[in-house]
């Protein structure tokens, strides 16, 4: 997920890592290249992790079969996410989507990351997303998680998303609020993250006060 934000809270983050009883957890592609799941396995602070599966109409992460049996092998919980391309047509895009997110692989409720309107106008916009994620709950039997920054729910999708839980970017030092004080259950705090097992920079989140992993559950019908 990529999400441009001031990155200000560095040292917070890893101050909350090390002290707080959050469940903690992270998001990957094929950007964080070669992970070496073996070590992230035995970061205890680390529960769970959301893995890109597809985008759009076609394109599919290249190191999606690979991450999520390893992920699996080393004991976190999955999950897989879908970047919505909003002006992509959308039978085609679920159909990308459940060609790699295979129900009996997942751990955790679908998660459709959220971060482009594709130029269309707000209306049609949040018409082509709310369809899509009615689609989602229809092939999967249970509401997706939506992923989104703080700033885009902000400016379209308040009221859009009532019905569906969320997992909100903001990189800032204080939790944040949405502007019509919508509860969510995943806070993003950093892309900006570090861990052993990865190269370079991961995005981290956690779960927000009295929400747990259970409100997550994929659920095998």
């Amino acid at each position: 997920m990529v999400i441009t934000m001031t990155i200000s809270a560095q040292y917070y983050n890893v101050l909350c890592e090390d002290t707080c009883t959050h469940i903690h957890g992270i998001d990957i592609s094929h950007y964080q290249g070669q992970v070496f799941w073996e070590h992230i396995g035995n970061n205890s602070k680390m529960a769970y992790v959301y893995i890109k599966a597809s985008e759009g109409g076609d394109r599919i992460d290249e190191k999606y079969e690979q991450n999520i049996h390893l992920a699996h092998r080393y004991g976190l919980k999955v999950g897989s996410y879908h970047f919505f391309r909003p002006k992509a047509n959308l039978r085609t895009q679920l159909r990308n989507f459940m060609m790699q997110c295979r129900p009996g692989d997942q751990d955790l409720i679908p998660l459709i990351d959220v971060e482009v309107t594709g130029g269309l106008s707000a209306h049609a916009f949040c018409d082509s997303l709310v369809t899509f994620l009615k689609m989602v709950t229809e092939a999967y039997h249970q509401r997706p998680l939506v992923y989104t920054g703080r700033n885009f729910y902000n400016q379209y999708l308040q009221r859009v998303l009532d019905d569906y839980p969320l997992m909100i970017a903001s990189y800032t030092e204080e939790e944040p609020n949405l502007a019509d004080n919508r509860d969510y259950i995943i806070w993003q705090y950093t892309g900006k993250g570090h861990i052993n097992g990865i190269n370079g920079y991961v995005d981290k989140s956690r779960f927000m006060g009295r929400h747990s992993m259970r409100e997550i559950r994929f659920k095998h019908w």
